[in-house]
């Protein structure tokens, strides 16, 4: 047994005493355990009762999920004459897979929802095996009355962080869990094992992916005489025709439309608009599987011949359209010769980069005697109620309408709007939207042939330049005109950010910003925590939580992290880590 009666019994009621008064012996309680319990209550997770919500399906071919099957089954089976039960998890504590051979410790996950779509990150289910590795970044041991909720104190557990062999990054965790009576040492030894195991699968697979994919790279690249980009994980090949032919924020973009196109697989060819104005066209010359997954991509890219720099500037911006980049006017300017052309358009991009905010604004520069309305289907109780409203807005022969996220309608209005495009071919002007993912064979089949011509939005971090037009025309929109700007610095601040929600994200960023301040100069303390933090990757939702947490504790101590961190509940050296990985500044 890991712990004697009368210890276990100890250690209980010092969990009582700490949920009762917020202190607790610490010659009872390890210092880790107390600093998680500190963290549980801090997030208000409830003591006596598991509330889990149900978080997402997960994905059955990462390529964590790949490495460990192998490990976990043998574990499994090693283990079936015990009640013990083996769980995958990945970094957001998204229980990923688990196997259990008896039944009743099968029954008792299932109690405490310990089960695939379940997270048992801290957030959820307070201190625990999985949850508390996942915060410490070290493998732990929760036996019994450790547990934070009572309904888990009957369990004891041992976690193990399985890590990118490559960057380091904890990829999730490898947990056993057993009755707490039947717990013992060689547990927490054994979970350590199974995550040594998974990364040298994970290692493995990776040289073998990358191998590959080199392989591929220099295949294409002795075939094709123009451009060649291999990306792939960690691994990015780019041979010298794009090196020398694109400059640095060039290069950046086209990776950024290369790895949309990898996780796509519908998308097989692409023509894209660069920071600098040149114009390319993307396609997938070769897909290479990688244990069930197709991300690892060679491409054949090819520049458009005209000097891109004898273009810039050769456009004037359209009113009611901020933003002055070279990529954002020629897609401006694409859709108005479109528009006077009478030539319907595909508008491909992200959500919220402006796709339609630029059709409607187009068309009513074209023709300014007249409204043009942006038809969403959402916003129609059924498809009958959609296809009607298109029907009026394009009676006659003269009109302008966008028909948005046309890729992402029901299926059976595909066919009743094909049948309306059908009647009204060679009248008026249509534009419609469309977003950069996979989307149904029947949107190709039924509708996109009545479209002639594609126009691609950039995305806001590809013409991060425009925020010094975007944020203003926002702020007054928002606040009606009144005298309110923001500070150089706080302007800088929002030239780092990512931008994964585009235009959209800003403005939402700016409406909360001048709910705090309504006129004035705002600085870079009255920013939102999203805006506080240069993270390299798009957080999690509980990432994102704990990332307003600690900047709103960091603003509430006058910036002192050792007071922020004793706020939380967190150790010094673990919110040092967490300012880092989320790149809060």
């Amino acid at each position: 047994m890991v712990n004697d009666t009368d210890n276990a019994v100890h250690v209980r009621r010092a969990r009582e005493q700490f949920i009762t008064a917020g202190a607790a012996d610490s010659r009872v309680v390890p210092a880790d355990i107390l600093s998680s319990w500190r963290r549980s209550q801090a997030l208000h997770v409830h003591p006596d009762r598991v509330d889990l919500p149900y978080v997402r399906d997960p994905d059955p071919a990462t390529p964590l999920l790949l490495a460990a099957a192998p490990v976990l089954r043998r574990i499994a089976g090693d283990l079936a004459a015990q009640a013990v039960g083996v769980v995958l998890t990945s970094a957001d504590g998204l229980v990923l897979e688990r196997m259990a051979v008896d039944p009743t410790i099968q029954r008792a996950l299932d109690d405490v929802r310990l089960a695939p779509g379940y997270s048992y990150a801290e957030e959820y289910a307070g201190t625990n095996g999985i949850g508390t590795s996942l915060e410490t970044g070290r493998a732990t041991f929760i036996h019994a009355g450790e547990h934070y909720v009572d309904t888990l104190c009957g369990l004891s557990c041992a976690g193990s962080p399985v890590r990118d062999p490559v960057t380091g990054r904890v990829l999730g965790v490898v947990d056993l869990t057993c009755w707490a009576e039947d717990a013992d040492p060689l547990l927490f030894v054994l979970a350590k094992s199974a995550g040594a195991q998974i990364e040298d699968r994970l290692s493995a697979m990776r040289n073998e992916s990358e191998t590959a994919l080199f392989d591929a790279y220099l295949k294409q690249s002795r075939r094709y005489p123009g451009g060649v980009l291999a990306i792939g994980g960690e691994v990015v090949l780019m041979n010298p025709y794009l090196r020398q032919g694109l400059d640095g924020g060039d290069q950046s973009a086209l990776l950024d439309h290369a790895a949309e196109m990898a996780g796509s697989v519908g998308t097989a060819t692409a023509i894209a608009t660069l920071p600098s104005g040149s114009t390319v066209k993307i396609k997938v010359a070769e897909r290479i599987s990688e244990r069930g997954r197709s991300h690892n991509v060679v491409f054949h890219v090819q520049l458009a011949a005209q000097n891109a720099a004898a273009r810039r500037g050769t456009f004037e911006p359209i009113p009611r359209l901020a933003g002055r980049s070279s990529s954002w006017l020629r897609s401006c300017h694409q859709v108005e010769r479109c528009c006077r052309d009478r030539d319907w358009v595909v508008l491909v991009g992200e959500p919220g980069s402006g796709r339609s905010r630029i059709g409607q604004a187009v068309a009513q520069h074209v023709t300014p005697e007249r409204s043009v309305r942006v038809l969403r289907a959402g916003a129609f109780a059924t498809p009958d109620e959609f296809i009607g409203a298109l029907q009026a807005e394009t009676d006659g022969d003269d009109f302008s309408v966008v028909i948005a996220d046309m890729d992402e309608l029901a299926e059976d209005a595909l066919e009743p709007l094909a049948a309306v495009l059908q009647t009204l071919a060679g009248r008026g002007w249509i534009a419609s939207t469309m977003g950069t993912t996979a989307r149904s064979a029947q949107v190709d089949l039924l509708v996109l042939p009545f479209f002639t011509h594609t126009v691609t939005v950039p995305s806001l971090r590809h013409r991060i330049e425009d925020l010094e037009d975007l944020v203003p025309a926002i702020l007054r929109e928002l606040t009606r005109g009144a005298a309110i700007r923001l500070a150089p610095e706080a302007m800088r601040q929002l030239a780092k950010v990512p931008w994964p929600g585009n235009v959209a994200q800003l403005r939402k960023v700016l409406a909360e910003t001048v709910t705090a301040q309504r006129v004035g100069v705002i600085g870079i303390e009255t920013l939102p925590a999203e805006c506080r933090t240069l993270a390299r990757r798009r957080l999690t939702q509980i990432e994102a939580l704990e990332r307003d947490a600690i900047v709103r504790s960091l603003q509430e101590n006058a910036g002192s992290k050792i007071d922020a961190a004793e706020a939380l509940g967190m150790s010094r050296a673990t919110i040092y880590r967490k300012i880092k990985e989320f790149g809060i500044a």
